[in-house]
């Protein structure tokens, strides 16, 4: 199983989780510490489809999703990276 890293890539409006630009989580099974669970919620299929080696026709880079927090008026967009393990 790989590692997935989650980093925010774009914030506008308030967070109310406080989420900025360059704020970075490892993603597994449970909510990271200082993540929103509503992001989790919305990360973690994405998460799981790069742990378990899978991709996305859509990214360019079968490596990374970009996917955006559930909250329109204040979106968070997060750049998911899977790090192959050896």
């Amino acid at each position: 199983m790989d590692e997935v890293t989650a980093k925010v890539i774009s914030q506008k409006g308030i967070c109310s989780a406080g989420h900025k630009v360059g704020d970075a989580f490892s993603i597994g099974e449970l909510t990271p510490n200082g993540m929103c669970a509503w992001a989790f919620y919305t990360l973690y299929p994405f998460s799981s489809v790069l742990r378990f080696g899978g991709s996305f026709p859509w990214e360019p880079d079968s490596d990374k999703s970009v996917v955006a927090c559930p909250d329109p008026g204040n979106p968070v967009i997060f750049e998911l990276r899977r790090s192959k393990k050896p």
